[in-house]
């Protein structure tokens, strides 16, 4: 038996076999879950493809966190392949890569600054409400970030977004606690994901975990951030909530 048996997980945001929400939804699936997929827009022929190699093929809807009528429907659109929802994986972020990333921070203006605030930070509670009354008592969301505890090289406003995560990530452990539902998030090292090749200059992130993390760093491979993914959905950490679980290798904690 799978430490998600049982369970009903929503991955928000899987779009290529290379991103962190197809492999979490291939393994909450070999754990036992009954999983359902969600993108939008043109994404969705690339996320309907790669889904097929996955078994069962899961459902997939279409979502846009920044749609006030797909958030609206989210509970009818799961409704018809689940009667209740044990977890979510909030796989979403969204910078402009023109004007946000790439060393451009200084010039960036507003009008890009807040829909990567909005899809990156935001839409984590703005998911969560959507689903709030199909929410089981001990689930569990968890989202994804790159940690912002510091500034990184042409991160810049994509990472100003993740620090208001991380932030968001508290504030909505503190007022979903009460309902029994926990809220994390996992902190991984840069993967070649299809989100960080739009990062101008993001290559330069492998050379430094190559040099720094004491367990060293594969930045093909997700499966490791994944399965620290899958454990925090499951009720392995039943009293877990408002936290940060780096799988980076280590580098995280290591100085100069």
């Amino acid at each position: 038996m799978g430490i998600l048996e049982g369970k009903n997980i929503l991955v928000a945001g899987v779009t290529m076999n290379t991103s962190i929400g197809y492999v979490v939804a291939k393994i909450a699936q070999e754990e036992g879950a009954n999983v359902v997929v969600s993108n939008f827009g043109r994404a969705m022929s690339l996320t309907n493809r790669v889904i097929k190699k996955l078994d069962p093929v899961p459902p997939l809807i279409e979502l846009d966190v920044t749609d006030e009528e797909h958030l609206a429907r989210l509970p009818e659109q799961l409704g018809e392949h689940m009667d209740h929802l044990d977890g979510i994986v909030h796989s979403i972020a969204f910078a402009n890569p023109e004007t946000a990333l790439g060393g451009k921070f200084m010039s960036t203006p507003w009008e890009d600054v807040g829909p990567a605030v909005q899809v990156s930070a935001y839409s984590l509670v703005s998911l969560t409400r959507a689903v709030q009354p199909m929410l089981a008592e001990k689930s569990s969301v968890v989202g994804l970030t790159f940690d912002a505890s510091f500034s990184w090289p042409a991160y810049d406003w994509m990472g100003v977004a993740k620090a208001a995560l991380e932030s968001t990530n508290r504030y909505l452990a503190r007022y979903m606690g009460p309902e029994g539902v926990r809220s994390n998030l996992v902190a991984a090292g840069p993967l070649d994901t299809l989100a960080k090749k739009a990062i101008p200059g993001a290559e330069a992130f492998n050379e430094v975990w190559g040099e720094r993390a004491p367990l060293g760093w594969n930045s093909k491979d997700a499966e490791p951030t994944a399965r620290a993914v899958v454990a925090l959905l499951s009720d392995w950490f039943p009293a877990t909530t408002g936290e940060i679980i780096h799988v980076d290798g280590g580098l995280h904690a290591m100085g100069a």
